[in-house]
């Protein structure tokens, strides 16, 4: 039976060629790789939607009707609950979401199912948008601003953020041991993007945490990271 997907007012702005499919609405910044490396990782079938940011495409009524907060990444599951289509932005909630849906990424164990969750929310309350400020003071518009208290801030908290992974991952190769889970999706494009993009190695003292370079060097030679980077492509 044919998948429609009209009722939703994103599809106008970017249809969808395989509506059976997973729509994933995104572009490759941090936040938008953690759900392209997911659906990389399971395999599932899906179709990418390149939402260009910085033309402010995120803002415009067609996708904020599926994100009033106009943020990337977004998707339409075509199979949703009950086998209906479900909408749902946020890349903690959808990575959540499609773990739990396919039972994977995440434990099955009910403490370690909880534990994963708690660092998956430790990456969006606390790296990204810490991350974010380094990148923003240091390589972006922030640079230019003569007092540098606000820059110095947030290096020191994405230090402490820093040691915290790098302690965590003392005891595994994993933020959950033995377990690549979606607690690990969510922040390696972040830590990656730190040290690259962003051009803070040496500022946040990177290679002063051995176990969490090790870490980051163990998940990006997954071929599925390495797909879902380049996902949607700018």
């Amino acid at each position: 039976m044919a998948v429609d997907l009209s009722d939703f007012p994103i599809t106008q702005r970017w249809p969808a060629t395989h509506p059976e499919r997973l729509q994933l609405y995104s572009l490759n910044t941090p936040n938008g790789v953690k759900v392209s490396i997911l659906l990389e990782e399971l395999g599932l079938p899906y179709e990418a939607h390149l939402v260009d940011i910085l033309k402010g495409e995120s803002k415009s009524p067609a996708f904020a009707s599926l994100n009033p907060n106009g943020k990337i990444p977004a998707i339409i599951d075509p199979d949703g609950p009950g086998g209906k289509p479900l909408a749902l932005a946020e890349s903690g909630a959808i990575l959540h979401y499609l773990a739990e849906k396919t039972g994977r990424f995440i434990p099955q164990d009910p403490a370690r199912r909880w534990e994963t969750i708690q660092w998956l929310h430790f990456q969006m309350s606390g790296v990204g948008p810490m991350f974010g400020q380094v990148g923003f003071f240091h390589k972006f518009a922030g640079r230019d601003y003569e007092d540098k208290r606000p820059l110095e801030r947030y290096v020191a908290e994405s230090k402490r953020l820093l040691g915290i992974l790098d302690a965590r991952l003392a005891d595994g190769p994993w933020i959950m041991g033995e377990d690549y889970t979606i607690a690990d999706i969510a922040t390696l494009g972040w830590v990656n993007n730190l040290i690259t993009f962003y051009d803070a190695r040496e500022l946040v003292g990177f290679d002063d945490y051995p176990n969490l370079a090790a870490w980051l060097e163990r998940g990006m030679s997954r071929p599925a990271v390495q797909r879902g980077l380049k996902i949607p492509s700018r």
